[in-house]
């Protein structure tokens, strides 16, 4: 048990460097520290193809890529199953549904990057990957990462709204308040002197609940 333990008790955490691993996938073999470029990445596992859960979601990342995309965003999913049957089930929810899953799905037969990513968790299933969503910047730091039981399935408006926050956090170096969407009031960041406080009291240019809380628009097009 303890062994057991042990091999499955590798978990990524945000701000580590995303793991880099050789994959086969639907798009063919990758490496993973070269498949994002300068691009960010979602990287995401469900817990086995031809399942219906797992269905609505991979047709829910495939209908919104063109979102992904314009956030400078490339998507790659995974699964415990081998590259015949991701190829089959893309093939069966296109010809079922008109969605067609035209992005990266790696085959992870040998559960390799499952047990790397920490998407195996034994008290939920040691033979399935719970739903993982891990959110790496363009130089391979792991940003965010969600986790969702096997059967509960994520929600798209947020997994974009958080890719988004993120990015906004970054270019204009501010905090992200709750339940943002762009568009709304950022938070300023808090002094840090004494000089920067009263700074801040005497500022008239954004919106002051109290001098450690402000928030500003930023006018994001």
């Amino acid at each position: 048990m303890e062994n057991l333990e042990k091999e499955f008790s590798i978990m990524p955490r945000i701000g580590d460097d995303a793991p880099d691993f050789e994959a086969v996938t639907t798009a063919g073999k990758i490496i993973f520290s070269e498949f994002g470029g300068d691009k960010w990445v979602v990287l995401f596992s469900h817990p086995a193809d031809f399942t219906p859960v797992c269905t609505t979601e991979l047709s829910g990342f495939a209908e919104r890529k063109e979102e992904f995309e314009a956030l400078n965003t490339k998507l790659i999913g995974l699964s415990i199953d081998s590259i015949h049957s991701h190829l089959a089930w893309v093939n069966n929810v296109h010809e079922k549904t008109g969605v067609y899953l035209d992005f990266p799905i790696i085959a992870d037969i040998d559960m390799k990057v499952a047990k790397l990513y920490g998407m195996l968790q034994p008290n939920e299933s040691e033979t399935a990957a719970v739903r993982a969503v891990f959110f790496i910047d363009p130089y391979m730091k792991i940003r965010l990462i969600m986790y969702y039981p096997l059967n509960v399935g994520r929600n798209m408006d947020e997994i974009l709204r958080a890719l988004e926050a993120l990015q906004v956090s970054d270019k204009y170096k501010v905090a992200i308040p709750l339940n943002w969407k762009k568009g709304d009031k950022v938070i300023v960041p808090p002094p840090k002197t004494l000089e920067q406080m009263e700074n801040r009291i005497k500022d008239t240019s954004c919106e002051k609940i109290d001098f450690y809380l402000a928030k500003k628009d930023l006018k994001i097009h």
